[in-house]
């Protein structure tokens, strides 16, 4: 297309006769071939703007102005890693859900061929649930315990939240003995060493790290 400079002139045009997704296809490619091309991240936020403020879905609004903003103020977040889910939305959550949600952040290459059974007994809503991680995967079911569990927990989903979340540990928790099990308490540790958080900002239209 001639380079940068000829591509940025002709999607100037572009963007002037009101045709943004065409522009911010091509500055696309620019800001791919270089990242540091600050006329090319400007225009390319501008067509994602104005893509924004067209689109009548809340979803793709949302999508084409946080990619402006991550072309104008870069990637939100850095690279922090956090649980993946709020305090509010987490004591929302009802337990068979809670669970699936550690299930996506269960490392499965790592978890190999571990086969971990464990059943989990929370006091306060006097809920019961049976997880089972096995060939990477965490599966869970709800009201009932197993024969087969290796270890069996006891504790609250307010201190049960707390090490989702990450805001005090497994050993902590077991030392006051506000978690207790019966079987192999090192099960659930090595359950617990399984789970990795997410990255708090990834890019969205920019070139990955």
């Amino acid at each position: 297309m001639g380079g940068s400079a000829a591509v940025i002139a002709r999607a100037r045009g572009d963007f002037k006769a009101g045709r943004y997704r065409w522009v911010a296809q091509v500055m696309d490619q620019v800001v791919f071939a270089e990242p540091s091309n600050k006329e090319a991240r400007s225009l390319a936020a501008d067509a994602f703007e104005q893509l924004g403020y067209l689109a009548e879905s809340a979803a793709w609004r949302n999508a084409y102005l946080l990619g402006a903003q991550e072309l104008r103020s870069g990637v939100r977040g850095g690279a922090r890693s956090v649980p993946g889910v709020s305090p509010e939305i987490l004591h929302a959550t009802p337990i068979a859900l809670v669970f699936d949600y550690l299930g996506t952040r269960v490392d499965g290459p790592r978890a190999g061929t571990a086969n971990i059974v464990i059943n989990w007994q929370f006091t306060d809503t006097r809920e019961s649930l049976a997880s089972t991680l096995e060939h990477g995967a965490l599966t869970s079911i709800t009201g009932k315990t197993v024969p087969n569990a290796v270890t069996t927990v006891t504790t609250t989903r307010t201190v049960f939240e707390s090490l989702v979340l990450g805001q005090r540990t497994l050993a902590d928790a077991m030392e006051h003995r506000e978690i207790t099990t019966v079987g192999d308490a090192k099960a659930v540790s090595d359950l617990f060493a399984l789970l990795v958080d997410f990255e708090a900002g990834f890019p969205v239209v920019e070139p990955g790290r």
